[in-house]
């Protein structure tokens, strides 16, 4: 070839840039459907866009082209344009502004908007995933915490994966067999609920579960009682680790395919797939994590939720509900005064919350607990480092390993493996009567005392100082605060038992099981393995970091956590024998000694009750940039019965440090200030809350610094 006849370098590109643009064709835009024709039946759809805005928290009307109109049904994800201005009409459509993503809530013949609509931009899929009942759901939820319904949808609806979409999904099997009453045998109103469940009734029970992993098989035969009765169950666990020994229980009870499960774990194709197949009814089950108890489960018949005080049912991203009180509102309102009757609910747990006891208490559920009798024959044996101890080790209240707890370790190890539990790092302290151990409390709010230097005392809560402090229990005036760590737990029991096995389970790695052979298992509290046959003893160290913590929950989140690891010892019939390393005369000490959970929350709601503390009231932090905090309680309308405590500044957050719920960007100062209202008040302080943002929100760009509302925060210091 000729040097004539070669392309030179401009005809080389061009012809590159063809191939590229044949080969990927570009992605067409969205049609302005300027001068198309509109739908003739329901010509106004009103759409809910994906802005997350509290001031925008409505729906808007477009209007439906022609050739959108059978796709364009409610339920179903669209595009349409947003921001607009008026000025903007061409074909007698508005015309302009971003794409953004949206569900279409109904369809209506007119619109009360009496200016030119735009048109629907994109019906993005033929699906429809906002049903009635998830969007009724997603509105009460928003109601309840002061955020708009678009956060809440977010939540509820996992984002699109067009592959598992475009999948068919299988025809649902028929229902199982109802299930014996296996281990609810133990429990005198066992066999009798899940009778109710397989009838089709709907009891609500709190229920108070034995020591032990049969926990797992026990919530597989509620659910397998309700899909026996031709209705649907969800289930909603606090991690993978629990959502997979159910899944193993369900799938040994019923057989595969009976049950979705919903966990962020299994990627964005798997989890959308079990998700469409519970919306579409192709199983009838669903359990999952924290984002499970939105699940559209079809013809529900069982709410339930285990271990509903672990953290991990609290959701991060606004409006940031917690999984009990979301399941509460579908057992009561997900049916219509017209429709079928409400689910029932089961609220399981080896401890109790104050929460669930205040359900019992106000008649809303039932107890479900086995006799005194059953549960010490199958508790193992807890111990303290009472006098008899003081006596023969003058240090064993102030070491951190004293010898009854290293004489239980040994013996343990004699006959499997011995669990050592030590509080995570990053407990911050709290100041607490050195005699008595009473958590120190201001007199003004009875909010946590604090010492921000060594010449003050500040209530957390109200920012009062306090002046004369003397504990109203034993009338003591020296005050202590101390956390001790526990890097080095798993080298010292190492270099103490040099032949015997040291495994760790933790943030970084967290075990699922393990051998019954002798070993030393140090773990973080929530992290303990479950040992093939039980542990043989069980260390719960640095008892006074867990009961220090500035928190409302501390005493009843270090008695769950107790209560959890030695639910894995087994019973004392079998030598099972637990070690507290704390105050023996403290009430949750006292209470895990005589395996007493509903004992303790009950003592606990009567103080709170007292105290007006959450649940018998209903509470709202308000945190943001100090002028904000104070401008925002000035202008919100709150109701009159409304307790304003505070505000009082936040601890700054470090450079590099994770920021916690409702704490301040790191390097910023915060204030919060906390609103109290009675139980009764709780839907117009939510109501009052969401309008001051509402209008905050409206004026941002005129330089209005913002605020974070949260209500009934888990973690009100």
């Amino acid at each position: 070839m000729s040097s004539d006849d070669q392309p030179n370098g401009a005809e080389q590109l061009a012809l590159i840039r063809e191939t590229v643009r044949k080969a990927r064709p570009p992605r067409a835009k969205p049609r302005t459907w300027r001068d198309a024709a509109m739908a003739e039946h329901l010509p106004v759809a009103r759409v809910l866009v994906n802005k997350g805005v509290v001031h925008l928290d409505r729906t808007f009307d477009y209007a439906v082209p022609a050739e959108l109109d059978a796709e364009a049904r409610p339920g179903v994800r669209v595009r349409v344009r947003f921001g607009a201005g008026k000025g903007q009409v061409r074909g007698g459509r508005r015309e302009g502004g971003g794409l953004v993503d949206g569900f279409l809530v109904e369809r209506v013949a007119t619109s009360d908007y009496q200016g030119p609509l735009a048109a629907l931009a994109q019906v993005v899929s033929p699906e429809p995933v906002l049903s009635p009942a998830l969007l009724t759901l997603a509105r009460q939820v928003a109601e309840r915490y002061a955020g708009s319904l678009a956060d809440v949808l977010q939540l509820a609806v996992p984002p699109r994966h067009a592959k598992a979409e475009a999948a068919a999904s299988p025809a649902p099997p028929p229902p199982p067999p109802a299930p014996g009453p296996g281990d609810w045998e133990r429990y005198p109103q066992g066999p009798g609920f899940l009778a109710a469940l397989a009838r089709g009734e709907s009891p609500r029970a709190v229920w108070t579960a034995l020591p032990g992993p049969q926990w797992a098989d026990e919530l597989a035969r509620a659910v397998a009682a309700t899909l026996a009765s031709g209705r649907g169950a969800l289930v909603v666990l606090p991690d993978g680790r629990t959502t997979a020994r159910l899944d193993a229980a369900l799938t040994r009870l019923v057989g595969p395919g009976q049950h979705a499960v919903l966990t962020a774990d299994a990627g964005p194709e798997q989890r959308y797939r079990s998700w469409l197949a519970v919306h579409r009814g192709a199983v009838r089950a669903a359990i999952g994590t924290r984002a499970a108890m939105f699940a559209p489960v079809r013809d529900l018949g069982l709410v339930a939720l285990w271990e509903d005080g672990d953290s991990g049912h609290s959701e991060d991203h606004a409006p940031q509900p917690h999984a009990r009180e979301v399941l509460v509102l579908r057992a009561t309102r997900e049916a219509g005064a017209e429709g079928p009757p409400a689910p029932a609910f089961l609220l399981g747990s080896v401890g109790c919350t104050v929460e669930a006891a205040q359900l019992v208490r106000g008649g809303w559920a039932h107890p479900l607990a086995a006799p005194r009798d059953t549960t010490r024959a199958l508790a193992p044996r807890v111990r303290t480092i009472g006098d008899t101890e003081v006596a023969r080790d003058p240090a064993a209240r102030a070491a951190r390993l004293p010898s009854l707890a290293w004489e239980t370790a040994r013996e343990g190890l004699r006959h499997g493996p011995v669990l050592v539990q030590v509080p995570r790092r990053g407990y911050a302290p709290r100041l607490a009567c050195d005699r008595c151990r009473e958590p120190a409390r201001c007199r003004n709010c009875s909010g946590p005392l604090e010492a921000p230097d060594a010449e003050r005392l500040t209530c957390g809560w109200c920012g009062r100082t306090e002046t004369d402090w003397h504990c109203e229990a034993c009338g003591g005036a020296r005050l202590r605060a101390r956390v001790v760590g526990a890097r080095r737990t798993a080298e010292e029991l190492g270099r103490a038992f040099p032949a015997v096995p040291v495994r760790t389970s933790g943030r970084e790695q967290v075990l699922d099981t393990v051998p019954g052979g002798p070993a030393l298992v140090v773990s973080t509290p929530g992290a303990e393995p479950v040992a093939d046959g039980g542990y043989a003893a069980a260390l719960l160290l640095d008892g006074w970091a867990q009961l220090a913590r500035p928190d409302l929950r501390a005493e009843e989140e270090a008695l769950r956590r107790w209560l959890g690891a030695a639910a894995l010892v087994r019973g004392q019939g079998a030598g099972g024998t637990v070690v507290v390393v704390a105050e023996p005369t403290l009430r949750p000490v006292q209470a895990l000694v005589r395996w007493d959970p509903v004992g303790h929350a009950l003592r606990e709601l009567e103080e709170r009750a007292e105290r007006h503390f959450p649940p018998v009231s209903r509470m709202a932090a308000v945190s943001g940039p100090p002028t904000a905090v104070s401008a925002f309680l000035a202008e919100a309308e709150l109701p009159p019965e409304a307790e304003i405590l505070g505000p009082v500044p936040l601890p700054v957050t470090p450079p590099g440090r994770p920021r916690r719920p409702g704490g301040p960007p790191p390097g910023e100062q915060w204030n919060r200030a906390l609103v109290r209202v009675p139980l009764g008040g709780g839907t117009r302080l939510a109501q009052a809350l969401k309008a001051a943002r509402a209008a905050r929100t409206a004026r941002r760009g005129a330089g209005v610094e913002q605020v974070l509302v949260r209500i009934d925060p888990p973690d009100i210091g």
